[in-house]
């Protein structure tokens, strides 16, 4: 029987400009075929330009409010609400542009997109159960 996912069950990513933390992925959820998160931006921080070459992804704004750039068109703000929708292979960006954080819930169909942030110089793994740390 399927049961809820616990976030503190599974680990948290950690990076200069924030956290993730993956509920659904391959690795974590058998069957699964995409993955689902939670993504926290910092103040200021955020995905500088990048694209993911095999996945589509969604990204739906929990709070805060920033600039959303697909195409490289001109940003657009976002804010609590907003669903934003970047085809596959489609250059994008967000930045926090508020004072909190600004929380968004991501996902990638197919899964696998996440895996390129793992080689990012600045990613930290925190295992589950453990609180991530940020620094100043």
């Amino acid at each position: 029987m399927a049961q809820p996912i616990d976030p503190h069950s599974v680990p948290s990513q950690t990076f200069d400009w924030g956290i993730i933390k993956w509920l659904v992925k391959p690795e974590y959820t058998l069957g699964t075929g995409l993955t689902f998160g939670e993504v926290i931006l910092l103040p200021g921080k955020g995905h500088e330009r990048h694209n993911h070459i095999e996945s589509e992804e969604i990204l739906y704004v929990l709070s805060g409010t920033g600039a959303q750039m697909i195409d490289d068109d001109d940003p657009f703000d976002i804010k609590a609400g907003d669903t934003i929708y970047v085809p596959i292979g489609m250059y994008h960006s967000t930045m926090n542009t508020g004072w909190e954080p600004l929380r968004l819930l991501a996902t990638y169909n197919p899964a696998g997109a996440e895996r390129v942030l793992e080689a990012a110089a600045d990613f930290q793994e925190v295992p589950a159960g453990k609180l991530p740390e940020l620094h100043r």
